[in-house]
């Protein structure tokens, strides 16, 4: 079956991005965009970003998951270690991030490295999401095959009668990443495609480099 979409047209006009509205650090810039898209109402979850791996089998690996802290020193997510993207990380920590905003008609694009962060800092935001969501992690063996849901429900209900009046403590197979970033590009959509592309690339004495690059 063949479906047609070359009629699919969008003319982008929203925002500009020039050299001289740069900031000096990606990071300040990604922070200030990150901002405006979030004050946009019709962006649900504008912490979303598409994480890329090279898997075990050598194929890349796409998927969605979610922004949970900007620091100065790069992007941090949570995740079970033991998925397929923890294993994946554990062999290559080469990563890239993907940040879509189509409501604001910008993307960014992050390569860098991805390591744990520390214990403390896994424990503290473990601690502050809502007990449902803590016992998920208890529940879930990520990645892994399942042979039906009821496992996991059945798993579930079992873990709130234990849980009842105990805290749950985070497991050590779940916790944070940080991806310390080496190059970060940001797209700004403009009319008859023209479209406005910076890249920062991290230089040696950890100063950054911004260029421009054609669409």
């Amino acid at each position: 079956m063949e479906k047609n979409l070359e009629n699919y047209r969008k003319v982008y006009k929203k925002a500009e991005l020039r050299l001289e509205n740069l900031e000096k650090n990606p990071i300040q810039l990604f922070q200030k965009w990150f901002n405006e898209v979030e004050a946009i109402t019709e962006i649900d979850e504008a912490n979303a970003m598409t994480m890329s791996t090279i898997g075990l089998d050598g194929f890349p690996k796409n998927r969605v998951v979610l922004l949970k802290k900007i620091k100065e020193e790069g992007f941090v997510f949570y995740t079970n270690y033991e998925s397929e993207k923890g294993k994946a990380i554990a062999k290559n920590p080469k990563v890239s991030l993907s940040f879509f905003w189509p409501a604001a008609e910008r993307q960014v694009i992050i390569i860098g490295e991805a390591e744990k962060v520390s214990e403390e800092e896994s424990d503290a935001y473990f601690n502050s999401r809502p007990k449902g969501s803590r016992l998920g992690a208890l529940v879930s063996p990520q990645s892994q095959p399942i042979e039906n849901r009821e496992i996991l429900e059945k798993k579930l209900a079992e873990l709130e009668k234990e849980y009842e009046d105990k805290t749950v403590e985070r497991p050590s197979h779940w916790g944070g990443y940080i991806v310390k970033p080496q190059a970060i590009e940001f797209w700004q959509g403009r009319p008859n495609r023209l479209h406005d592309r910076f890249k920062y690339t991290l230089n040696k004495d950890n100063s950054w480099t911004a260029i421009r690059l054609a669409p």
